[in-house]
């Protein structure tokens, strides 16, 4: 995407500025903490291995926070109606994630307009990590 678009000013097919964060270790701790999910698997490295995992993996919900912060940044915490994801792949240390949010729809519903959003987050190489779907009433 090459110019930024207002959410006021979004049509069908309009992308929302993308959101990027590498992900760090140090990421998975303080989501633990804030979170109080404290699996192992997410910040133990020696326990993740022995059942078999490549390393540590990030909180599921901590790459939703990344997406529905792309997505409130655009159309505003107070425009959201609906967020809903589901997770397809594990994220990693050392991964570069990034949003994708694209208008899939834009109707009239009484005197207010909502928006319906695809929303994605993958990696460096294009694995969709993330998948889901969002509306918000615009004005």
């Amino acid at each position: 995407m090459s110019d930024i678009i207002k959410f006021a000013d979004a049509e069908v097919g309009s992308e929302a500025p993308v959101l990027t964060h590498m992900l760090g270790r140090t990421d998975l701790v303080i989501y633990a903490g804030a979170s109080g999910d404290f699996n192992p698997m997410h910040t133990d490295e020696v326990v993740a291995t022995s059942v078999g995992q490549p390393s540590v993996f990030g909180h599921g919900m901590f790459s939703m926070g990344i997406l529905g912060t792309a997505l409130t940044g655009w159309v505003g915490i107070e425009n959201i109606k609906s967020f809903g994801v589901r997770f397809t792949k594990q994220t990693w240390p050392g991964e570069v994630l990034s949003t994708n949010i694209k208008v899939t729809s834009i109707d009239q519903v009484g005197n207010k307009t909502i928006v319906s959003l695809d929303c994605s987050l993958m990696n460096q190489d294009g694995q969709v990590k993330v998948q889901g779907t969002a509306t918000a009433w615009r004005s």
